[in-house]
């Protein structure tokens, strides 16, 4: 039997998902790297159609009313299923089996869903269908600097079968309605501009077509330019479908060839006949092709967001880029240095992030930053060899001009301005750390034990320089401060305390500090105590196909219910990391055994911004459940963080060891899971490896 080496959509198609009137369910989105959108609770109504610069904030439109009434009225179920070109919706009301296919056609600025509505009557009937309208488009003058997108209230006009929608200061257009499978309008028979209805008679078990198009735009000729998108679509919905998946197809093929023309590098092609561990990996890769987002209104080019579809839809935040740092290196290396460089030249211990509409900054200070940056900044030097790099100045807002060299020593020893009487650094409030959980504030042990390890990154690069000195003194400082970091360590319980201004240390049962202790300083530490660590997460942490962000023992469980870092789920980088910090603890069978599991979880799309462990919320289909958009959990339905996955796979599993000389090593575990295994296609500085086991060749 062949092994399956380069994904499809059909790869990604999710368990279906059955959707009774919003209970826990965060629906689906769609995007075509310009266009991002979401699908609805009912079975054709779509919502969050944003195309910046034009947004439409959280609108939800085209909801659907059968027989005159609104359809999710019925309470009826809805089956959803996600692929990454497309969304298929089916309910069945009132004896309408009502199938839908919602599609963002490639390079157009909307959405289209093909409706076909069958008869199941045992006579023939007239079918009223209508689609109910809103509009809240606009093109905002200022930078999108909170989380929804911009809106505005709209005047919507009736145009036959189509419905104009226009803000006061006519700054946009969106441009919805029915049309027949030949394109052509329908007669509309509601004549208001809040539904668009039809009317037919179909025979007993019969079916009808049609499709609703919902196009937006700005500018000086904001019309003409919706009206040629809407009717280049309505002209063949089939063909819109179709573009979708070649294009969806071929972009996934890209990502694994080298020398493609989409990308500015590929990922290694993974062989084995673990499906779990496959399954992860192209999760990953998926999860940040995701993102990717390839609109002219960009001034920074190329760039990939973090959120979509409902939240931050132009943003890109440090700390989210940096978990799929090992993936934008290998696979679009000059995006990634684009990108570092612009953080450089803007103040990143002021911001969370920036958006790409006008490259400002956007939020408050993540005390993650220092760490994140240098992260990026190593892994892009050792995968893509731009040693010159380190030789580009970047001037900051201070007026201050460093070399990105300078810059990551000024990273590595930036928590020195942060130093308490302890030794350690102080890394501030709640809103500069994990946003829900309201102790783990001030002296954190993840975040000191990146600092040891950013030092001894600063002493490996400096090195390459020919800074002797400096990267001597690096060392030094990195060895002096681990035990002031180990002495947060809880003794016999794996789990660290956070030092709070007062000297008091306050137990804190997160992963957070798991995963980055493990990743950062794993060989510094004990063994009786990386066993602790150790059982602490599979005991308290680790879940069937998730885990908890924080245990459900610690006495802050109680304070909040965003399951991105609390009891109740985990943020998607967490479950990876955390495997990875299971693995450079020296227990790798911990994470391995958890794989299977791990891998039922990747069948509802791209990872979300969080899923339910299994004890708060059911899962689906055996699969941590995406956790919803709503209060109180306010999650998006993905997350580009999922490039963790890929290197958990690359960094541990197989446990590729590259240097900053380009030499690669290999020193996993991926024996114990599939001796067979086998990574071909690695391309690292500009030469190709395979590797099998621990052999690493260059072709």
């Amino acid at each position: 039997m062949t092994l399956p080496t380069v994904p499809t959509v059909e790869d990604f198609a999710s368990a279906v998902v059955v959707d009774r009137f919003d209970d826990m369910i965060n629906p689906p989105g769609l995007t075509n790297h310009l266009a991002t959108a979401q699908v609805d609770h009912d079975v054709l109504a779509v919502r969050s159609l944003n195309v910046p610069p034009v947004s439409h904030g959280d609108c939800i439109t085209g909801q659907l009313y059968l027989g005159g009434r609104l359809a999710r009225s019925y309470g009826r179920a809805v089956e959803v299923q996600w692929r990454p070109d497309r969304v298929v919706r089916r309910t069945t009301i009132d004896g309408w089996r009502v199938e839908t296919t919602t599609v963002c056609p490639p390079g157009e600025p909307g959405v289209v869903v093909h409706v076909e509505v069958t008869n199941t009557a045992e006579r023939a009937r007239e079918l009223r269908l209508g689609a109910w309208i809103d509009s809240t488009v606009t093109r905002s003058a200022s930078p999108w600097l909170s989380a929804p997108p911009p809106s505005a209230p709209n005047r919507v006009e009736v145009d036959g079968a189509r419905r104009v929608g226009r803000p006061a200061d006519g700054s946009a257009l969106s441009l919805q309605g029915l049309v027949g499978p030949g394109g052509e309008d329908l007669a509309d028979v509601a004549g208001d501009p809040r539904l668009v209805e039809v009317r037919r008679e179909v025979a007993a078990g019969a079916s009808t077509e049609l499709a609703y198009v919902h196009v937006v735009a700005s500018g000086e000729d904001a019309e003409g330019v919706a009206r040629a998108a809407y009717e280049r679509i309505a002209a063949d919905v089939p063909a819109a479908l179709a573009a979708s998946r070649e294009a969806w197809d071929a972009s996934l093929a890209a990502m694994f060839t080298p020398g493609n023309a989409e990308f500015g590098g590929s990922l290694p092609v993974l062989e084995t006949s673990n499906d779990a561990l496959r399954a992860l990996y192209w999760w990953g890769a998926m999860g940040v092709l995701w993102f990717r987002r390839d609109n002219p209104a960009s001034v920074l080019g190329r760039t990939y967001d973090t959120l979509m579809p409902r939240y931050w839809q132009t943003t890109t935040f440090i700390w989210d880029y940096s978990l799929s740092s090992m993936v934008h290196a290998l696979l679009d290396p000059g995006v990634m240095r684009r990108q570092i460089e612009h953080w450089v030249g803007l103040d990143i211990e002021e911001h969370f992030g920036t958006e790409w509409l006008t490259g400002g900054p956007v939020g408050n200070w993540y005390s993650v930053n220092h760490y994140a940056m240098t992260r990026l900044v190593h892994d892009y030097l050792r995968l893509h060899g731009d040693h010159a790099f380190l030789d580009a100045e970047a001037t900051t807002p201070s007026g201050q001009t460093r070399t990105m060299g300078d810059s990551v020593r000024y990273w590595a020893r930036a928590w020195h301005r942060l130093r308490t009487s302890s030794g350690l650094a102080d890394y501030g409030e709640i809103d500069n750390l994990l946003e829900c959980v309201s102790t783990y504030v001030h002296e954190v042990a993840s975040l000191n034990a990146a600092n040891v390890w950013c030092l001894r990154t600063a002493a490996e690069i400096s090195e390459r320089q020919g800074l002797d000195d400096v990267a001597e003194g690096m060392r030094g400082e990195a060895d002096a401060l681990v035990p002031l970091v180990n002495a947060l360590y809880v003794p016999g319980t794996g789990y660290f305390a956070a030092r709070q201004p007062d000297g008091r240390l306050v137990e804190t049962r997160h992963c957070y500090d798991f995963s980055t202790v493990g990743t950062t300083i794993a060989a510094d530490l004990p063994a009786e105590q990386r066993a602790e660590m150790v059982r602490f997460f599979v005991e308290e942490l680790r879940s069937p196909s998730w885990m908890r962000a924080l245990s459900p023992h610690d006495l802050d469980a109680g304070y909040s219910l965003r399951a991105d870092h609390q009891w109740n789920g985990a943020y998607p980088a967490w479950p990876a990391d955390s495997a990875r910090a299971a693995i450079a603890l020296g227990h790798p069978g911990a994470a391995l055994e958890w794989l299977e599991g791990l891998a039922r979880t990747a069948n509802q799309g791209p990872p979300g911004q969080a899923h339910f462990v299994e004890e708060a919320v059911d899962p689906i289909d055996g699969g941590a459940r995406k956790a919803p958009p709503q209060l109180p959990y306010i999650l998006d339905w993905s997350c580009s963080s999922a490039g963790a996955w890929c290197e958990l796979v690359l960094g541990s599993v197989f446990g590729l060891e590259i240097g900053l000389d380009g030499e690669v090593r290999a020193n996993g575990c991926i024996a114990d899971l599939d001796p067979d295994a086998r990574l071909t296609g690695l391309v690292v500085q500009g030469r190709t490896y395979d590797v099998v086991g621990t052999e690493v060749t260059a072709r």
